[in-house]
């Protein structure tokens, strides 16, 4: 392989994690970045919505069949969560970070209990298995004819979704009223209670929607990688960083975020795997020290 092509690969890899790692995200930084609620157990989410989407998928042979029943399971979860938990506990960070750390070791141990250690992933559907030819030259044969770049249509498909996603939750977010009020009552929620808007369940719909779109990634993740114990922590971890990255509450830095943090791991596997990891984190501590509200984070 070429180092053209190798390089072509690795970058539109980069680009690919990156869109998973931002579904995964999105729904973290509505319920981090925009409700302050400190959800570490977010990752089980994501390897929950894997694990359920594997079930129905090879049970009913309808991989798009799993995308419906795990978002409404996984957000079903997430309303249990936002009830018990986050509701009793509003601006108290440490201890909601306390107990969901404890609550992501449960379901944790309860996932393993059920699928036990193995490694489970999700079959590609027939219309999206296979190769596709991308309109990247990576060589010119002998005779002249152009050699083009084969990469997974899967992947492809995942980085269409992410960024449909994403233009969906920036105007949801900026251009609607339920976007509006939602970015009011975090500013200040007592002036809009006062108003007599229903500010708990406009808050419930927005944690259970963030715990879907975390199901999603998870059947998403399933499928062109692998379901298996640790994989929550990986993802939690990489949401943190993405958060971290592009700033809290941003829809927009959250796909920045996740596009740099994508690329870097990537680009790092291939050209230098020993530091692969040390760049993600070069990149954060950058982030921390000059701007720490993040690339497209507000101030205060």
């Amino acid at each position: 392989m070429g180092p053209k092509r190798v390089f072509l690969s690795a970058l539109l890899s980069g680009i690919t994690l990156g869109a998973l790692y931002f579904l995964v995200a999105s729904g973290f930084t509505l319920i981090f970045g925009l409700m302050r609620n400190v959800n570490l157990a977010h990752g089980s989410l994501y390897l929950l919505g894997g694990y359920l989407g594997f079930e129905i998928a090879d049970r009913t042979g309808a991989w798009l069949l799993a995308f419906p029943v795990v978002v409404v399971l996984v957000a079903l979860l997430g309303v249990v969560l936002q009830h018990l938990v986050f509701r009793r506990m509003e601006g108290e960070e440490l201890r909601q970070t306390l107990v969901t750390i404890g609550l992501s070791i449960v379901i944790a141990d309860i996932l393993l209990w059920i699928w036990g250690g193995k490694s489970y992933q999700i079959l590609t559907p027939d219309f999206l298995a296979g190769p596709i030819d991308l309109p990247l030259v990576t060589a010119i044969r002998s005779d002249g004819t152009a050699v083009y770049l084969r990469y997974p249509r899967v992947r492809i498909w995942i980085l269409i979704a992410a960024i449909v996603v994403g233009v969906a939750m920036w105007r949801v977010m900026t251009r609607t009223r339920i976007g509006m009020l939602i970015r009011a009552g975090v500013d200040d929620r007592d002036m809009l209670a006062a108003s007599g808007l229903p500010i708990q369940a406009m808050f419930v719909l927005v944690f259970a929607f963030g715990a879907g779109l975390a199901g999603i990634a998870g059947i998403i993740g399933g499928t062109f990688q692998s379901l298996a114990p640790g994989e929550d922590t990986r993802f939690l971890l990489a949401s943190l960083v993405v958060v971290i990255v592009g700033g809290m509450g941003s829809s927009p830095g959250a796909a920045l975020g996740a596009l740099i943090i994508g690329l870097a791991e990537q680009l790092g596997v291939v050209y230098a795997p020993t530091y692969s990891v040390v760049f993600t984190l070069l990149i954060m501590a950058a982030v921390l020290a000059f701007r720490p509200q993040g690339l497209l984070g507000r101030k205060g």
